[in-house]
């Protein structure tokens, strides 16, 4: 009896969903970057869904999404456990190989992109990956194998090309496991340009008026403990409970996210509110709460191992403007991000 073959969706489909516009890429073009990285990120998802319906060769849809710039796979990332593609290294191999050593390193493409798809929720894929889902809130995701294959790569990347070298790219979950091996890295002081769609804010959105105070003081006390860090150098028990946290200052990721999605649009009250918080000054800080009271949440919130997901003093924040509200797949999908007629708004946010 012959197998029948679904016809693909039109978003694998490069000529149709593609960000075909890019066919002459400006690397020191932030868009076309972002653009660039989410199309990586969207030949992950495809690879999976080739490996899914066994369109091999000829028939396989992923490799147009890198092979379109000027990337070349390298290595398929698999989770252990269903033997799924969850992530892939790209090595970028242009045509012209001449490149100008006066380009400052922000305009010039990565040698490698190390990107990881969501959750994908087809028969093969979708209990593995909501089993995972549920560890982000319980700040378990560190603790999986997925995670830790995945950390393993990137590791072997940096310590064979270097940090400067390498982009870290992902969406939705993939996004969250970035996001944990961008603060890995920057622990060991290696600061990686990460591009992280939809990330998972696993906390309640900051807009209710009675969720409102806790996240203030939650901030607060972050930023009493990192004043504290500097202020009490010579207390090893301080030094301790907070360098992991005050050592992630330096690295800025992107994170591109959409205020109508409920998965990622907390980090929008999370960064802007804590905005608010530097108009109050230290002392206005001080007088919200005791000093022990602000330790206990920022050590509730980060947790035995200092992992907690949303956790992250800087980052460039872009914010998808769009004119009307978008239903959840859209808002929450990947191909809104190459889209050549978005209204950004873009914020850098540094802790200090």
């Amino acid at each position: 009896m012959e197998q029948m073959v679904m016809s693909p969706s039109k978003r694998e489909l490069f000529d149709v969903t593609g960000p075909i516009h890019l066919n002459n890429v400006d690397w020191s073009e932030p868009n076309q970057r972002r653009s660039i990285a989410a199309s990586l990120i969207q030949g992950v998802y495809v690879l999976e869904r080739d490996r899914q319906q066994k369109r091999i060769d000829h028939n396989a849809l992923a490799p147009i999404w890198w092979q379109f710039f000027d990337f070349r796979l390298i290595q398929m990332l698999e989770d252990h456990v269903d033997s799924s593609i969850v992530g892939a290294i790209f090595e970028y191999q242009p045509i012209n190989t001449n490149q100008d050593d006066h380009i400052p390193p922000e305009s010039r493409p990565p040698k490698y992109v190390i990107a990881f798809r969501g959750s994908l929720f087809k028969p093969d894929t979708q209990l593995r990956d909501g089993k995972l889902g549920v560890k982000l809130p319980l700040n378990r995701l560190t603790h999986d194998t997925r995670y830790q294959t995945s950390l393993q790569a990137v590791q072997d990347v940096i310590s064979r090309a270097g940090a400067q070298n390498v982009w870290l790219a992902g969406h939705s979950l993939g996004a969250a496991i970035a996001l944990q091996i961008g603060k890995s890295a920057a622990r060991e002081g290696f600061l990686i340009d990460a591009y992280l769609f939809n990330p998972p804010y696993p906390s309640i959105p900051i807009h209710k008026d009675g969720f409102q105070l806790a996240s203030s003081l939650l901030i607060a006390g972050l930023s009493v403990a990192l004043k504290g860090t500097n202020t009490h150098k010579n207390s090893s028990t301080n030094t301790e409970h907070y360098d992991p946290f005050t050592k992630l200052c330096t690295w800025i990721p992107n994170l591109f996210v959409n205020p109508y999605d409920p998965i990622c649009c907390g980090y929008i009250g999370y960064f802007e509110h804590r905005e608010k918080m530097k108009s109050w000054g230290v002392g206005g800080i001080e007088r919200i709460a005791a000093k022990e009271t602000l330790v206990s949440l920022v050590s509730g919130a980060f947790g035995r191992d200092n992992e907690a997901l949303h956790l992250i003093p800087s980052a460039v924040l872009v914010k998808n403007l769009h004119p009307k509200k978008l239903e959840f797949k859209i808002a929450h999908g990947i191909h809104q991000w190459w889209a050549p007629d978005l209204n950004l708004h873009s914020q850098t946010y540094n802790f200090s």
